[in-house]
């Protein structure tokens, strides 16, 4: 039968909080059934919870939750269980016990079916059975996952699909794109097919270090030894041809030959959506069926091999710290070291391989070789070195041949996870590998380090869904163990001492690797370090893109965030009334507006749990007894800056966290922020929603006044931020707007809500939002564009966004001496701001432009500038040298904010001319968070500068 959804649960353990909201979810599900007016019926709702407390256990880790024991693995059917039938009727299938796999923890599921299709078509019947029963799909390919076959799921084996092409820049496709010989593989075929073909033609895919491995490595990043040089396997994808799991359509993503494409496919909408997600996130977006590469020219490998034996742990972290400082770090690009870290004869050694590719005569710049006597004086004499091409790489490994006498020849299982690392020889890094090899329960086990850096992390994060780049090594923790000993103690103990590593070792790393990963719980933590910044977005594709979650069982993505459209920061000094005012404002969104959903919440909430955990404090009167609170607020925070110190990104996931807890509120109030200039450093995060700092400020009197008051209504019960102190004015930064609380009453805020927070839901800024075009694909494939200029050529465009600029302003125009502008996108809204106002116009152009005498400053690319070329000028703007007065007010209009480059030399210019920052005002059209320009002009101390878009948009 095929189960609608499998859950694994390998610790035998499930875990629920013992409240009676999580239990009245959880016990339909241990009974069996669910009772219609259960609602209704609160005497049963409460025997059943009783039940599951009786039965029940709980441990002091987790006094907050009952434990049950569980099977390793639960499934849920419902009616369509028994449709197999269905798909075995329209599509080849394997044999019962006609299937074989590499990786043997898929060995031991039991798939419901496996499917072989031999034409697009099946896989597309497979799609649409999966849709209409709502059923889930894996996908089998080279068959080194540990979920491409998963209990009572159908999984589809590629293996018909082994094809591989090697085409010319002729045969290649549309005019303007890669001009160099192009690789389409098929995702039934396996990287040493791949490089064996490609070989023959003269050129080269930078694929992983295993032959045998397939697509689900190439789609999830694909680490090998051209790494460092050409980047990962997943950079090297312009194209591919995949079967939609929305509508079974057959799409062409990005660049795939004429040839190659099925006569049916067709464009999808978000095809730069696409090809980004299969860029690092592939398997979870639909049914690749072939992938096409860019290549590079084949290189011939010079491999040198060190075994360094190391007598005990201070060496051996001594010499991890020799080999990252001394040896890795001064590596050029065309050379990568391995490292290895085992056991073996009762001695620990550290094994080191270094491949130094080279290409033929001309077709490359080549870096000499590092001399070996530098090398040797580190490692100790070379053990043999050798020559070889990219198929005689596959063998060069050294866990191949060179330890434990050998692990090829299926003399062993293994399980991995890999994280990513910086600086190895970092001694707390160092001491938890070199334990970590102490406590291994298997001799065989090992941690394996692959060089990473160069082309790499040449790449922004942002650029493709792998989302770790910057990273040294990649560390393979690999439990290892005889093949005669699968489904033992010590094959179980080898997978738990894999999961050991990976949680002592995550901290410190820079993320971890998704093509390990699927359903399995343990792999919760890893698989939520994969992505970094790159989740929301990817969560928001998965909704879109796999709506009904029929690959279920890939890596694990984040949820889909469903963010607020507005946030406001309520910051202030404590006591000014940051909870009062929120308080006031919620209900005059919500009840103003039927369809706006709005509410207040605190982010100090957060720590002072677990404040109080870690102390002892009573968390009821931490949250709402003032004078309680006021007692702990030196201790909590200390704790609290403790705890930033460990943990440098707290803030974000606190912020973040509240956000998961206002899940479908369009407006969000958030209280107790801390941060300094808490927009610049967040908006990133929420590059869909306006974020706006709000600061409560009263007098000292005032607040002192506050302090005293019992909590009546008039001066409201300010739940402030966790530090207690004064709020850090920080003179590098400006909030939003500035609310003066003196007097008392509601009236004050109320009219300050009117005036400033309700015109950000006026339906004119929607209409505004309306008239910028969506441009995929341009100026290159891979960047959705948002053609904002695109609103002056639009029948009222011009007039609403003048209007707008106008109103949303929260200085005194008549205060204004002149409205600056940068180029075409500026000047086409400024000039008619300006005359609307009636203040000159202040030009800023490119240099050479305008007659002398002229003041000028460098200007770096702008965004979309740096994408049409990857050409890097410098350029030069240029005013006027006598068109402002030293100290005049200027309000700077651009189209559109994104890395803040161009702003930045505005900024930079007016300087010059003798205008501070805190004397500008910046209006800009649209603004792209996720590029984070506010937070690159406050690095570059322009954080005094106010700056107010009118639209936000996600992307580029």
């Amino acid at each position: 039968m095929a189960s609608h959804r499998t859950a694994s649960f390998p610790s035998g353990v499930v875990r629920v909080a013992d409240s009676d909201e999580a239990l009245d979810c959880f016990t339909p599900f241990i009974a069996g059934f669910s009772m219609p007016n259960l609602n209704k019926n609160k005497t049963l709702k409460a025997e059943w919870r009783s039940v599951c407390r009786a039965l029940g256990h709980r441990e002091k880790v987790h006094p907050d939750h009952l434990l049950f024991s569980a099977p390793d693995v639960m499934l849920a059917f419902t009616r369509h269980a028994t449709t197999l039938p269905d798909l075995m009727a329209q599509v080849p299938f394997a044999a019962t016990g006609d299937v074989r796999v590499k990786n043997r923890e898929a060995c031991l599921h039991h798939a419901a079916l496996v499917v072989r299709p031999t034409e697009i078509r099946h896989i597309q019947r497979c799609v649409q059975w999966a849709l209409t029963h709502s059923l889930g799909l894996t996908v089998l390919g080279g068959g080194h996952s540990g979920h491409c076959l998963w209990p009572n799921v159908v999984s589809v084996d590629m293996g018909a699909f082994d094809k591989v092409h090697v085409l010319t820049g002729k045969e290649g496709g549309a005019p303007g794109s890669n001009s160099g010989p192009l690789v389409v593989a098929e995702t039934g075929c396996k990287s040493g097919d791949i490089v064996r073909k490609a070989m023959a033609a003269g050129v080269t895919v930078p694929l992983g270090a295993r032959p045998s491995v397939g697509a689900g490595l190439w789609l999830q990043g694909g680490i090998g030894h051209l790494a460092r040089v050409h980047g990962l396997s997943c950079d090297a994808i312009v194209g591919a041809v995949v079967v939609s799991v929305a509508s079974s359509q057959i799409l062409c993503v990005g660049q795939v030959p004429s040839q190659h494409r099925p006569a049916v496919a067709v464009h999808p909408e978000n095809e730069a959506d696409m090809l980004w997600a299969m860029k690092g996130a592939g398997t979870n977006f639909g049914i690749v069926v072939s992938v096409t590469f860019k290549t590079y020219s084949a290189p011939t490998y010079s491999i040198r091999n060190w075994v360094v034996p190391l007598s005990d742990t201070l060496e051996a972290r001594l010499k991890l710290s020799d080999f990252d400082e001394l040896v890795a770090r001064k590596l050029p690009r065309n050379i990568s070291v391995d490292a290895y870290l085992y056991w073996e004869t009762d001695k620990l050694r550290l094994g080191v391989t270094m491949f130094e590719s080279s290409t033929p005569p001309g077709l490359t710049a080549e870096t000499p070789t590092p001399k070996s006597r530098s090398v040797d004086a580190i490692l100790g004499l070379e053990g043999h070195s050798k020559t070889v091409d990219g198929v005689g790489l596959f063998e060069a490994e050294m866990y191949i041949s060179g330890m434990h006498g050998g692990h090829a020849g299926g003399k062993t299982s293994s399980f991995k996870r890999c994280l990513f690392l910086k600086r190895i020889g970092a001694a707390n890094v160092a001491d938890i590998l070199v334990a970590a090899v102490a406590t291994r329960p298997s001799p065989l086990c090992y941690l394996h380090l692959l060089q990473g850096g160069g082309a790499v992390g040449d790449i922004a994060a942002a650029t493709t869904a792998f989302g770790c780049r910057d990273w040294d090594f990649a560390c393979v923790i690999t439990g290892v163990w005889l093949r005669d000993q699968d489904d033992s103690e010590i094959a179980r103990a080898a997978v738990q001492w894999v999961y050991n590593v990976a949680r002592n070792l995550l901290p410190l790393s820079s993320g971890a690797y998704a093509a390990d990963l699927g359903p399995d719980p343990r792999d919760a933590k890893l698989a939520a370090e994969v992505f970094g910044r790159n989740g929301p977005r990817l969560a928001r594709l998965k909704r879109s893109l796999d709506p009904g979650n029929v690959l279920a069982y890939a890596c694990p993505l984040p949820k889909a965030p469903v963010e607020p459209k507005l946030i406001i920061l309520v910051t202030g000094e404590s006591c000014a009334g940051k909870d009062y005012c929120a308080d006031i404002w919620v209900p005059m969104f919500a009840g103003g507006h039927k369809d706006i959903k709005a509410r207040a919440v605190s982010i100090s909430d957060a720590i002072k749990a677990e404040y109080a955990a870690a102390n002892g404090a009573d968390l009821r009167r931490l949250l709402c007894d003032r004078a309680y609170k006021e007692l702990h607020r030196s201790a909590l925070s200390k704790y609290f800056q403790a705890q930033v110190k460990q943990r440098p990104r707290l803030p974000e996931e606190h912020f973040l966290n509240v956000l998961d807890s206002a899940v479908e509120m369009d407006v969000l109030f958030i209280t107790g922020m801390r941060d300094e200039a808490p927009v610049a450093a967040l908006s990133h995060l929420v590059p869909d929603s306006r974020l706006l700092e709000v600061r409560i400020e009263a007098s000292a009197k005032m607040r002192q006044i506050r302090r005293g008051s019992p909590g009546g209504a008039d001066v409201g019960t300010d739940n402030s931020g966790i530090d207690g102190g004064e709020a850090c004015k920080d003179c590098n930064s400006r909030p939003s707007l500035i609310f003066s609380n003196e007097t008392i009453g509601t009236e004050g805020a109320k009219t300050f809500c009117e005036s400033f927070l309700l015109p950000f839901i006026n339906s004119d800024l929607q209409q505004l939002a309306s008239m910028v075009r969506p441009v995929p694909n341009f100026p290159r494939t891979g960047v959705d564009f948002r053609h904002v200029l695109d609103i002056c050529q639009q029948p009222g465009g011009l007039a609403l966004s003048t209007a707008l600029f106008q109103s949303h302003f929260t200085g005194d125009w008549a205060k204004v001496d002149a409205v600056a502008c940068c180029e075409i996108g500026g000047l086409v809204y400024a000039s008619a701001l300006a005359a609307q106002v009636g203040v000159p116009l202040a030009l800023i152009r490119e240099a050479g432009k305008l007659p002398p005498p002229t003041i000028s400053v460098a200007k770096d690319s702008s965004h979309i500038s740096s994408q049409t070329s990857r050409k890097v000028r410098e350029k030069r703007i240029e005013m006027g040298r006598d068109v402002l007065c030293r100290g005049a007010s200027v309000v700077v209009v651009d189209d559109v904010l994104a890395t803040g480059n161009t702003l930045y030399a505005v900024l930079q210019l007016l300087r010059k001319a003798g205008i501070d920052a805190e004397d500008v005002n910046v209006m800009v059209v649209a603004e792209f968070p996720s590029h984070r320009g506010r937070d690159l002009l406050r690095r570059q101390g322009f954080g005094g500068t106010k700056i107010q878009s009118l639209l936000v948009f996600g992307g580029a």
